[in-house]
């Protein structure tokens, strides 16, 4: 199994971007994983990687194992999930707490679709907009996208969350383009109230943050798009809700010189529940859902 686990360590590193971002996802160090994909290279017989101080990108051979290790280590696992399943299924009721619009669109379908797979499982799903202790609160599982963590809760890396930072034409013919990220504080921004108001950008010379004044702040993230795409100002919101307005015009991407960091959708389980074999089974689930390719982004 050494093979498998060396596989999906390359499948994380890709997703990722770097060793390091690739060892703090699986919780580990760069050196170990630097050493699994060294004994995969010795395998395949040739470099994955071709590293410099600016990017880690894949070679010829790494962009033509990546779909065929993506099949197997999905192959593997759901072999053993059916075995698993098969031999004792999985019965009793998982409490899990969800960002509204993420369930909306993609995650409640996820879940449910593990319902309809697993008749025995009963789920019940509750949607808030905020960061939740699962420990302290009662849930199995709960699901989120804003960096948290708690004592005697395991953290669980979903998939990448990319945000832009959009306003309609409207907007900037009315106030102007800024060209820095500075010059946000003359201008109406449009805050998601779980994740401040503190913008970060990728900048040059290094990150840029800004303290945005919000004329509005809302803790749901479809009236904070209807707030931009209505011309009301400069929003910071999820890619995948921004696209379809980005590609019919009726929103326009802000200072795309300063990308965003990707947020990460997380699963965070209480220690005391991750032996649970139906909780391990929904994240397993939940993974396979969302990787390599998110939901937003499958068709």
């Amino acid at each position: 199994m050494d093979t498998i686990d060396n596989m999906r360590t390359f499948l994380a590193v890709v997703r990722a971007g770097s060793f390091s971002a690739a060892a703090r996802n699986l919780g580990t160090v760069p050196s170990v994983v630097s050493k699994k994909i060294s004994r995969l290279e010795d395998q395949v017989g040739g470099p994955l990687f071709r590293r410099s101080t600016r990017k880690l990108e894949l070679t010829k051979t790494g962009e033509r194992v990546h779909p065929r290790f993506v099949a197997i280590v999905a192959d593997v696992s759901d072999t053993f999930s059916e075995l698993r399943d098969s031999a004792s299924p999985m019965d009793g009721t998982l409490t899990i707490k969800c960002p509204t619009t993420l369930g909306t669109t993609h995650f409640g379908q996820i879940i449910t679709d593990f319902q309809l797979a697993h008749p025995r499982a009963r789920v019940d799903l509750v949607l808030m907009d905020r960061s939740v202790n699962p420990a302290e609160e009662g849930f199995d599982i709960t699901i989120g996208a804003i960096a948290t963590s708690y004592p005697d809760v395991d953290m669980l890396p979903l998939c990448p969350y990319p945000r832009r930072l959009v306003a309609a034409p409207k907007y900037l013919e009315r106030s102007g383009h800024p060209d820095h990220p500075g010059e946000l504080l003359k201008h109406e921004c449009l805050t998601f109230r779980p994740t401040g108001s503190v913008w970060s950008f990728d900048g040059i010379h290094g990150p840029v943050t800004v303290d945005a004044h919000a004329r509005l702040s809302v803790n749901d993230s479809g009236i904070l798009l209807d707030a931009a795409v209505s011309g009301l100002g400069i929003a910071l919101v999820s890619e995948y809700l921004a696209r379809p307005h980005l590609e019919r015009g009726t929103l326009v991407e802000v200072l795309p010189d300063f990308p965003v960091p990707d947020l990460w959708i997380s699963a965070w389980v209480p220690q005391a529940r991750s032996q649970d074999r139906l909780v391990m089974g929904m994240c397993a689930w939940l993974q396979r859902a969302v990787q390599p390719v998110p939901p937003w982004d499958k068709g």
